[in-house]
């Protein structure tokens, strides 16, 4: 996967080069000051790829396997919501 690491000045200078390099596919870090705030990739990564580049910026944790389902804790077989009852609960 392409990145580039860019800062704001930099973009803002040099936006319509940042913008082309993004359509052959790198894709853009935008930092301020060193620290990465922003992304430019291109729209039909895959994915795949658009995960992995989440996980490389520390965003998401992910060990690549599918999650198993969940049973819900408890079920509202009454007639009011639980919206309905901590409102009743707080006052």
């Amino acid at each position: 996967m392409n990145e580039l690491r860019v800062g704001v000045r930099d973009l803002k200078a040099r936006l319509s080069e940042y913008l082309r390099q993004v359509s052959q596919g790198q894709t853009v870090i935008i930092t301020d000051h060193g620290r990465p705030v922003g992304r430019l990739s291109p729209v039909d990564q895959p994915i795949n790829e658009r995960l992995q580049a989440l996980q490389a910026a520390g965003l998401v944790a992910w060990n690549g396997e599918k999650l198993k389902p969940v049973r819900p804790v408890a079920v509202n077989r009454g007639d009011r919501q639980v919206a309905d009852l901590l409102v009743e609960m707080r006052e």
